[in-house]
């Protein structure tokens, strides 16, 4: 792994810089749809980080990229990328935006999102379909009763991956930390692979819309300086 105090590039930024934000994602195919967010975020650096599959990968991976680089600055991190919602009438291509993630691990607190509020203006004024609310951790592929199961204990999406992020983000250093996921697995549109979105809806293109929302919440955040 490349140094993580340079973005995707391998360009160290300047001399008062803005503090990096870190955007962490599981698979191949949302950091190809996160591709080029260094070039498309004026002013804003970013590192752009594939975890892996699982919450064990993902906080393994968050905490080497900190201990590589960001842990002294308080470096903001997204945990971003697809997620199975679990309330009825939730669509593909919908929007999750975390209140907050609990870990599937019983012995773990719920990490909260505190800085939401900049995140939801900029999607509303996108027209965006967004839900809000406890975002779930699993480690392992969630179907049938245990969604059921999920939602009536209050969450409204779950995925293998942000709870673990966060978690390693906030042991490390408290820091502005955010889940932004979209749907592509609901009650009603079980997916089968993510190939087959009903409507038309892809769920890459959702994902690679929402990378201008992420730079305008790191510069509405109070930050420090390099």
């Amino acid at each position: 792994m490349k140094p993580l105090h340079a973005d995707d590039t391998g360009r160290t930024p300047p001399e008062g810089a803005p503090v990096p934000l870190l955007v962490a994602c599981a698979l191949g195919i949302e950091k190809f749809a996160l591709r080029g967010a260094d070039r498309d975020a004026v002013g804003t650096p970013v590192v752009t980080l594939r975890t892996g599959m699982g919450p064990h990968a993902a906080e393994r991976a968050l905490t080497r990229a900190l201990r590589a680089g960001f842990g002294t600055e308080r470096s903001p991190v997204i945990a971003t990328g697809f997620c199975a919602g679990l309330v009825p009438g939730m669509r593909p291509g919908d929007l999750v935006v975390a209140d907050a993630t609990r870990d599937h691990r019983p012995d773990t607190t719920d990490v909260v999102c505190r800085d939401n509020g900049p995140l939801l203006r900029a999607l509303a004024a996108r027209g965006a379909r967004v839900h809000t609310g406890l975002l779930r951790g699993s480690d392992h592929v969630v179907r049938g009763a245990e969604r059921a199961a999920l939602h009536a204990q209050g969450a409204v999406a779950v995925d293998m991956e942000s709870a673990a992020t966060l978690r390693a983000a906030t042991l490390a250093e408290d820091r502005p930390v955010a889940a932004v996921r979209v749907v592509v697995d609901a009650p009603e549109h079980e997916l089968v692979r993510i190939g087959t979105l009903r409507g038309g809806i892809s769920a890459f293109r959702v994902l690679r819309s929402v990378l201008p929302v992420f730079f305008e919440w790191h510069r509405s955040l109070s930050l420090p300086r390099r």
